[in-house]
Protein backbone atom coordinates (compact mmCIF):
# COMPACT_ATOMS: atom_id res chain seq x y z
CA UNK A 1 0.00 0.00 0.00
CA UNK A 2 1.22 3.38 -0.78
CA UNK A 3 3.00 5.69 2.08
CA UNK A 4 0.13 8.16 1.87
CA UNK A 5 -2.96 6.14 2.19
CA UNK A 6 -1.39 4.80 4.95
CA UNK A 7 -0.64 7.35 6.82
CA UNK A 8 -4.56 9.13 6.08
CA UNK A 9 -5.84 5.98 7.27
CA UNK A 10 -3.67 5.86 10.35
CA UNK A 11 -4.80 9.82 11.22
CA UNK A 12 -8.08 9.50 9.79
CA UNK A 13 -8.88 6.69 12.48
CA UNK A 14 -7.03 8.62 15.36
CA UNK A 15 -9.53 11.69 14.70
CA UNK A 16 -12.54 9.23 14.79
CA UNK A 17 -11.31 7.76 18.42
CA UNK A 18 -10.76 11.67 19.43
CA UNK A 19 -14.42 12.26 17.96
CA UNK A 20 -15.07 9.14 20.32
CA UNK A 21 -13.55 10.43 23.39
CA UNK A 22 -10.51 8.42 23.31
CA UNK A 23 -7.97 10.37 26.09
CA UNK A 24 -5.07 8.13 24.29
CA UNK A 25 -5.47 9.03 20.28
CA UNK A 26 -4.25 12.19 21.44
CA UNK A 27 -1.22 11.46 23.03
CA UNK A 28 -0.77 8.59 20.49
CA UNK A 29 -0.69 11.42 17.80
CA UNK A 30 1.24 13.83 19.36
CA UNK A 31 4.06 11.54 19.79
CA UNK A 32 4.37 8.96 16.79
CA UNK A 33 7.61 8.92 15.42
CA UNK A 34 7.65 7.15 11.80
CA UNK A 35 11.15 4.89 11.01
CA UNK A 36 12.24 4.53 7.26
CA UNK A 37 14.22 1.97 5.77
CA UNK A 38 16.34 2.57 2.73
CA UNK A 39 17.89 5.17 0.90
CA UNK A 40 18.22 9.14 0.66
CA UNK A 41 15.71 8.79 -2.01
CA UNK A 42 13.16 6.61 -0.30
CA UNK A 43 14.02 8.99 3.19
CA UNK A 44 12.76 12.18 1.01
CA UNK A 45 9.85 10.04 -1.16
CA UNK A 46 8.78 10.07 2.46
CA UNK A 47 9.37 13.54 3.71
CA UNK A 48 7.61 14.98 0.84
CA UNK A 49 4.34 12.32 1.48
CA UNK A 50 4.57 13.95 4.91
CA UNK A 51 4.47 17.41 3.77
CA UNK A 52 1.27 17.02 1.03
CA UNK A 53 -0.92 15.49 3.83
CA UNK A 54 -0.94 18.53 5.69
CA UNK A 55 -1.08 16.17 8.66
CA UNK A 56 -2.51 17.76 11.77
CA UNK A 57 0.66 16.48 13.78
CA UNK A 58 3.14 15.74 10.84
CA UNK A 59 5.28 13.19 12.65
CA UNK A 60 9.08 13.67 12.61
CA UNK A 61 11.29 10.80 10.59
CA UNK A 62 14.35 8.29 11.81
CA UNK A 63 16.32 6.84 9.48
CA UNK A 64 17.64 3.40 8.52
CA UNK A 65 20.96 4.04 6.53
CA UNK A 66 20.54 0.81 4.14
CA UNK A 67 21.12 3.33 0.90
CA UNK A 68 24.51 3.46 -0.81
CA UNK A 69 25.12 7.48 0.27
CA UNK A 70 23.51 7.50 3.47
CA UNK A 71 23.45 10.80 3.30
CA UNK A 72 20.42 11.79 5.35
CA UNK A 73 20.69 9.71 7.86
CA UNK A 74 24.39 10.55 8.42
CA UNK A 75 23.28 13.96 8.83
CA UNK A 76 21.32 13.26 12.16
CA UNK A 77 22.99 10.62 13.59
CA UNK A 78 21.98 7.49 12.43
CA UNK A 79 25.22 6.50 11.02
CA UNK A 80 25.59 5.34 7.44
CA UNK A 81 25.64 1.48 7.80
CA UNK A 82 23.34 -0.91 8.15
CA UNK A 83 22.31 -1.11 12.38
CA UNK A 84 21.83 -4.77 11.86
CA UNK A 85 19.19 -6.78 11.94
CA UNK A 86 19.02 -8.90 15.07
CA UNK A 87 17.42 -8.67 18.08
CA UNK A 88 19.48 -6.95 20.55
CA UNK A 89 20.43 -4.65 17.23
CA UNK A 90 16.73 -3.57 16.43
CA UNK A 91 15.93 -2.90 20.10
CA UNK A 92 19.30 -0.47 20.60
CA UNK A 93 18.33 1.24 17.31
CA UNK A 94 13.94 1.45 18.89
CA UNK A 95 15.46 2.90 21.88
CA UNK A 96 17.31 5.12 19.74
CA UNK A 97 14.30 6.23 18.20
CA UNK A 98 12.54 6.76 21.69
CA UNK A 99 15.07 9.10 22.89
CA UNK A 100 16.21 11.16 19.87
CA UNK A 101 15.11 14.64 19.51
CA UNK A 102 13.11 16.58 17.05
CA UNK A 103 14.78 19.18 14.58
CA UNK A 104 13.24 20.94 11.87
CA UNK A 105 14.75 21.07 8.23
CA UNK A 106 14.35 23.33 5.61
CA UNK A 107 12.12 21.80 2.55
CA UNK A 108 13.10 23.07 -1.06
CA UNK A 109 10.55 22.92 -3.57
CA UNK A 110 11.94 22.50 -7.46
CA UNK A 111 10.38 23.33 -10.76
CA UNK A 112 11.52 22.22 -13.99
CA UNK A 113 10.12 23.23 -16.99
CA UNK A 114 10.88 22.06 -20.98
CA UNK A 115 9.20 23.08 -24.40
CA UNK A 116 6.87 19.19 -25.07
CA UNK A 117 8.93 17.94 -28.32
CA UNK A 118 7.07 18.24 -32.06
CA UNK A 119 7.32 14.40 -32.22
CA UNK A 120 8.50 11.17 -30.49
CA UNK A 121 7.71 10.67 -26.93
CA UNK A 122 4.62 12.53 -24.97
CA UNK A 123 7.56 12.79 -22.46
CA UNK A 124 10.93 14.79 -22.87
CA UNK A 125 12.28 12.70 -20.57
CA UNK A 126 11.59 8.76 -21.09
CA UNK A 127 9.17 7.53 -18.33
CA UNK A 128 11.52 4.66 -17.47
CA UNK A 129 14.53 7.16 -17.03
CA UNK A 130 12.64 8.68 -13.86
CA UNK A 131 14.20 8.24 -10.57
CA UNK A 132 12.72 6.64 -7.95
CA UNK A 133 12.42 10.43 -6.47
CA UNK A 134 10.42 11.12 -9.12
CA UNK A 135 7.49 10.19 -7.52
CA UNK A 136 7.36 13.32 -6.22
CA UNK A 137 8.19 15.48 -8.83
CA UNK A 138 5.25 14.67 -11.44
CA UNK A 139 4.46 16.64 -14.20
CA UNK A 140 1.24 19.27 -13.35
CA UNK A 141 -2.01 19.04 -14.93
CA UNK A 142 -2.67 21.33 -17.72
CA UNK A 143 -5.36 23.64 -15.17
CA UNK A 144 -1.78 24.64 -12.72
CA UNK A 145 -1.14 27.72 -12.79
CA UNK A 146 2.74 26.91 -13.41
CA UNK A 147 1.73 25.25 -16.67
CA UNK A 148 2.80 26.90 -19.59
CA UNK A 149 1.16 25.94 -23.41
CA UNK A 150 3.24 23.97 -25.47
CA UNK A 151 5.55 22.55 -22.30
CA UNK A 152 6.06 20.25 -20.05
CA UNK A 153 6.07 21.31 -16.04
CA UNK A 154 7.58 19.16 -13.56
CA UNK A 155 7.70 19.44 -9.87
CA UNK A 156 8.76 17.74 -6.83
CA UNK A 157 11.00 18.87 -3.45
CA UNK A 158 14.31 17.62 -2.10
CA UNK A 159 15.41 18.23 1.92
CA UNK A 160 19.32 17.40 1.40
CA UNK A 161 20.70 18.43 -2.40
CA UNK A 162 20.26 19.27 -6.03
CA UNK A 163 23.48 18.69 -7.92
CA UNK A 164 24.33 18.79 -11.36
CA UNK A 165 27.58 18.04 -13.70
CA UNK A 166 29.74 15.57 -13.35
CA UNK A 167 28.82 13.69 -9.75
CA UNK A 168 25.19 12.99 -11.53
CA UNK A 169 26.72 11.44 -14.14
CA UNK A 170 28.38 9.14 -11.63
CA UNK A 171 25.30 8.36 -9.87
CA UNK A 172 23.11 8.08 -13.37
CA UNK A 173 25.93 5.52 -14.79
CA UNK A 174 25.18 3.75 -10.55
CA UNK A 175 21.66 3.23 -11.31
CA UNK A 176 22.14 2.24 -14.51
CA UNK A 177 23.69 -0.40 -13.62
CA UNK A 178 22.03 -1.24 -11.08
CA UNK A 179 19.18 -1.22 -13.09
CA UNK A 180 20.23 -3.67 -15.86
CA UNK A 181 22.15 -6.28 -12.95
CA UNK A 182 20.25 -5.69 -10.07
CA UNK A 183 20.99 -9.27 -8.91
CA UNK A 184 25.25 -7.57 -8.44
CA UNK A 185 23.66 -4.94 -5.54
CA UNK A 186 22.36 -6.61 -3.16
CA UNK A 187 25.21 -5.81 -0.95
CA UNK A 188 25.59 -2.07 0.79
CA UNK A 189 29.32 -2.63 0.98
CA UNK A 190 29.70 -4.14 -2.46
CA UNK A 191 27.36 -1.16 -3.90
CA UNK A 192 29.67 1.51 -2.25
CA UNK A 193 32.65 0.11 -3.98
CA UNK A 194 30.88 0.20 -7.10
CA UNK A 195 30.09 3.76 -6.91
CA UNK A 196 33.77 4.52 -6.31
CA UNK A 197 35.16 3.07 -9.15
CA UNK A 198 32.73 4.00 -11.87
CA UNK A 199 33.77 7.88 -10.21
CA UNK A 200 37.71 6.80 -11.23
CA UNK A 201 36.24 5.42 -14.72
CA UNK A 202 34.06 8.70 -15.11
CA UNK A 203 37.17 11.26 -14.15
CA UNK A 204 35.42 12.61 -11.04
CA UNK A 205 38.40 11.40 -9.17
CA UNK A 206 41.13 10.37 -11.23
CA UNK A 207 40.59 12.82 -14.16
CA UNK A 208 43.48 14.63 -15.76
CA UNK A 209 44.55 17.47 -13.06
CA UNK A 210 44.71 20.66 -15.81
CA UNK A 211 42.73 19.96 -18.16
CA UNK A 212 39.55 22.25 -17.79
CA UNK A 213 36.29 20.45 -18.48
CA UNK A 214 34.54 20.36 -22.17
CA UNK A 215 31.32 20.75 -20.52
CA UNK A 216 31.87 22.87 -17.54
CA UNK A 217 28.41 24.43 -15.86
CA UNK A 218 29.40 27.80 -17.02
CA UNK A 219 29.05 26.92 -20.89
CA UNK A 220 26.12 24.59 -19.76
CA UNK A 221 23.60 26.93 -17.99
CA UNK A 222 23.17 30.79 -16.34
CA UNK A 223 22.69 30.32 -13.13
CA UNK A 224 20.61 32.99 -11.10
CA UNK A 225 20.03 33.53 -7.26
CA UNK A 226 17.34 35.42 -5.26
CA UNK A 227 19.03 37.06 -1.85
CA UNK A 228 16.36 39.11 -1.08
CA UNK A 229 12.88 38.46 -1.73
CA UNK A 230 11.75 39.35 -5.26
CA UNK A 231 15.46 40.51 -6.67
CA UNK A 232 17.36 38.11 -9.08
CA UNK A 233 20.81 38.24 -9.80
CA UNK A 234 23.07 36.57 -11.69
CA UNK A 235 25.98 34.53 -10.19
CA UNK A 236 29.51 33.79 -11.57
CA UNK A 237 30.49 30.37 -12.13
CA UNK A 238 34.28 30.18 -12.70
CA UNK A 239 34.67 27.79 -15.88
CA UNK A 240 36.97 25.87 -14.06
CA UNK A 241 33.54 24.28 -12.59
CA UNK A 242 32.28 21.05 -13.66
CA UNK A 243 30.04 20.17 -11.04
CA UNK A 244 27.43 22.23 -8.94
CA UNK A 245 25.84 21.47 -5.48
CA UNK A 246 23.14 23.05 -4.21
CA UNK A 247 23.51 21.93 0.08
CA UNK A 248 20.71 22.15 2.45
CA UNK A 249 22.37 19.45 5.01
CA UNK A 250 26.33 19.05 5.90
CA UNK A 251 26.71 15.62 3.95
CA UNK A 252 27.13 15.01 0.35
CA UNK A 253 28.12 11.87 -1.63
CA UNK A 254 29.01 9.51 1.80
CA UNK A 255 29.30 12.01 4.50
CA UNK A 256 31.58 14.68 3.09
CA UNK A 257 31.01 18.06 3.54
CA UNK A 258 31.16 20.25 0.31
CA UNK A 259 30.68 23.31 2.35
CA UNK A 260 33.27 22.81 4.91
CA UNK A 261 33.88 24.98 8.01
CA UNK A 262 34.57 28.65 6.79
CA UNK A 263 36.79 30.92 9.44
CA UNK A 264 34.41 33.54 10.46
CA UNK A 265 36.22 36.42 9.25
CA UNK A 266 35.51 34.96 5.57
CA UNK A 267 31.59 34.81 6.56
CA UNK A 268 31.65 38.82 6.95
CA UNK A 269 33.84 39.65 4.39
CA UNK A 270 31.90 37.70 1.75
CA UNK A 271 28.39 38.22 3.38
CA UNK A 272 27.90 34.56 4.73
CA UNK A 273 26.32 32.91 7.88
CA UNK A 274 26.86 29.62 9.47
CA UNK A 275 24.95 26.55 7.43
CA UNK A 276 22.04 26.17 9.73
CA UNK A 277 19.61 23.47 7.99
CA UNK A 278 16.63 25.43 9.66
CA UNK A 279 17.42 29.14 8.22
CA UNK A 280 16.00 28.95 4.70
CA UNK A 281 18.99 29.19 3.20
CA UNK A 282 21.15 26.49 0.18
CA UNK A 283 24.37 26.62 -0.18
CA UNK A 284 25.61 26.53 -3.28
CA UNK A 285 29.20 24.72 -4.00
CA UNK A 286 30.89 24.33 -7.00
CA UNK A 287 33.74 21.61 -7.94
CA UNK A 288 36.38 21.01 -10.49
CA UNK A 289 37.11 18.20 -12.33
CA UNK A 290 40.12 16.16 -11.56
CA UNK A 291 41.16 15.46 -7.78
CA UNK A 292 39.15 18.90 -6.78
CA UNK A 293 36.42 16.43 -4.66
CA UNK A 294 39.78 14.48 -3.05
CA UNK A 295 39.84 17.69 -1.03
CA UNK A 296 36.68 16.59 0.82
CA UNK A 297 39.24 13.88 2.80
CA UNK A 298 40.95 16.30 4.51
CA UNK A 299 39.86 17.18 7.35
CA UNK A 300 39.29 21.18 6.47
CA UNK A 301 38.66 20.29 3.02
CA UNK A 302 35.65 22.17 1.12
CA UNK A 303 34.54 22.74 -2.47
CA UNK A 304 34.09 26.40 -4.32
CA UNK A 305 31.80 27.97 -1.80
CA UNK A 306 29.80 29.84 -4.43
CA UNK A 307 26.60 31.53 -2.29
CA UNK A 308 24.14 31.59 -0.30
CA UNK A 309 20.73 31.79 -1.45
CA UNK A 310 16.62 31.68 -0.44
CA UNK A 311 16.33 30.70 -4.48
CA UNK A 312 18.12 29.15 -7.35
CA UNK A 313 17.46 29.58 -11.16
CA UNK A 314 18.96 27.74 -13.96
CA UNK A 315 18.28 28.60 -17.67
CA UNK A 316 19.60 26.22 -19.78
CA UNK A 317 19.94 27.31 -23.88
CA UNK A 318 20.83 25.52 -27.24
CA UNK A 319 24.82 25.20 -26.71
CA UNK A 320 27.31 23.27 -24.97
CA UNK A 321 25.83 19.75 -25.17
CA UNK A 322 22.20 18.26 -25.29
CA UNK A 323 21.95 16.76 -22.09
CA UNK A 324 22.92 17.06 -19.17
CA UNK A 325 22.82 14.78 -16.06
CA UNK A 326 21.01 16.29 -12.23
CA UNK A 327 20.50 14.48 -9.53
CA UNK A 328 17.96 15.26 -6.21
CA UNK A 329 18.60 13.66 -2.89
CA UNK A 330 20.62 10.50 -4.58
CA UNK A 331 18.61 9.99 -7.31
CA UNK A 332 19.66 10.97 -10.48
CA UNK A 333 18.67 11.67 -14.31
CA UNK A 334 19.75 12.52 -17.49
CA UNK A 335 17.66 15.83 -18.73
CA UNK A 336 17.71 16.48 -22.54
CA UNK A 337 18.69 19.96 -23.16
CA UNK A 338 17.73 22.64 -25.74
CA UNK A 339 18.00 21.50 -29.80
CA UNK A 340 16.53 24.73 -30.77
CA UNK A 341 15.88 28.11 -29.41
CA UNK A 342 14.23 27.15 -26.57
CA UNK A 343 14.79 27.40 -22.69
CA UNK A 344 15.28 24.51 -20.10
CA UNK A 345 14.73 25.95 -16.86
CA UNK A 346 15.16 24.70 -13.13
CA UNK A 347 13.95 26.50 -10.22
CA UNK A 348 14.57 25.98 -6.71
CA UNK A 349 12.59 28.06 -3.79
CA UNK A 350 12.57 27.39 0.15
CA UNK A 351 9.05 25.78 1.03
CA UNK A 352 8.42 25.11 4.78
CA UNK A 353 9.92 22.62 6.92
CA UNK A 354 9.52 18.97 8.11
CA UNK A 355 10.41 17.42 11.55
CA UNK A 356 13.71 14.72 12.02
CA UNK A 357 14.83 12.93 14.60
CA UNK A 358 18.49 13.11 15.50
CA UNK A 359 20.68 11.34 17.95
CA UNK A 360 23.47 13.05 19.98
CA UNK A 361 25.52 12.73 17.27
CA UNK A 362 24.15 14.70 14.66
CA UNK A 363 26.31 16.71 12.26
CA UNK A 364 23.64 19.19 11.69
CA UNK A 365 22.97 22.27 13.26
CA UNK A 366 19.64 24.01 13.78
CA UNK A 367 19.04 28.13 14.49
CA UNK A 368 17.42 27.11 17.63
CA UNK A 369 20.05 25.35 19.54
CA UNK A 370 21.27 27.04 22.37
CA UNK A 371 25.18 26.47 21.24
CA UNK A 372 24.82 28.39 17.91
CA UNK A 373 26.13 31.90 17.68
CA UNK A 374 22.87 32.74 16.05
CA UNK A 375 19.36 32.30 17.80
CA UNK A 376 17.46 33.61 15.10
CA UNK A 377 17.80 35.60 11.98
CA UNK A 378 15.17 37.99 11.17
CA UNK A 379 12.39 36.79 8.77
CA UNK A 380 10.65 39.06 5.94
CA UNK A 381 7.17 38.78 6.23
CA UNK A 382 6.57 36.88 2.54
CA UNK A 383 3.00 36.66 1.09
CA UNK A 384 4.13 34.71 -1.61
CA UNK A 385 -0.02 34.05 -2.96
CA UNK A 386 -0.31 35.77 -6.37
CA UNK A 387 -2.93 38.43 -6.30
CA UNK A 388 -6.27 37.37 -7.17
CA UNK A 389 -5.28 33.12 -5.79
CA UNK A 390 -6.92 31.73 -3.21
CA UNK A 391 -4.65 30.64 -0.44
CA UNK A 392 -6.39 27.30 -1.06
CA UNK A 393 -5.08 26.99 -5.08
CA UNK A 394 -1.32 28.42 -3.79
CA UNK A 395 -1.40 25.35 -1.47
CA UNK A 396 -2.46 22.97 -4.12
CA UNK A 397 0.45 24.82 -6.64
CA UNK A 398 3.13 24.50 -4.29
CA UNK A 399 2.55 20.92 -3.28
CA UNK A 400 5.51 18.76 -3.89
CA UNK A 401 3.41 15.70 -5.38
CA UNK A 402 4.92 12.58 -3.53
CA UNK A 403 1.29 12.33 -2.01
CA UNK A 404 -1.24 10.00 -3.96
CA UNK A 405 0.93 10.86 -7.18
CA UNK A 406 3.49 9.18 -9.02
CA UNK A 407 5.49 9.10 -12.12
CA UNK A 408 3.01 6.81 -14.22
CA UNK A 409 -0.69 7.17 -13.66
CA UNK A 410 -2.89 4.03 -12.31
CA UNK A 411 -4.05 3.43 -15.93
CA UNK A 412 -0.54 3.30 -17.47
CA UNK A 413 0.33 -0.09 -18.52
CA UNK A 414 4.62 0.04 -17.87
CA UNK A 415 4.92 -3.16 -19.18
CA UNK A 416 4.30 -1.53 -23.02
CA UNK A 417 7.38 1.30 -22.47
CA UNK A 418 10.33 0.34 -24.31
Amino acid sequence: MKPDKVLHQIYANLETLKHHGDVLASAIQNSLRIIVAGGDGTAGWLLGVISDLKLPHPPPVATVPLGTGNNLPFSFGWGKKNPGTDHRSVLSFLEQVKNAKEMKIDSWHIIMRMRAPKEGPCDPIGPLELPHSLHAFHRISETDKLSVEGYHTYRGGFWNYFSMGLDAQVSYAFHSERKLHPEKFRNQLINQSTYLKLGCTKGWHFGSLFRPSSKNIAQLTKVMIMRKQGQWEDLNIPRSIGSIVCLNLPSFSGGFNPWGKPYRKKFHDRGLTPPFVDDGLIEIVGFRNALHGLVLLAPNGHGTRLAQANAVRFEFKKGAADHTFMRIDGEPWKQPLPVDDDTVMVEISHFGQVSMLATPFCRSKSMNEPSSPVTRYEEEENDSTEEGESPVAWEEKRKFGAADTFKYSDELDITQLS
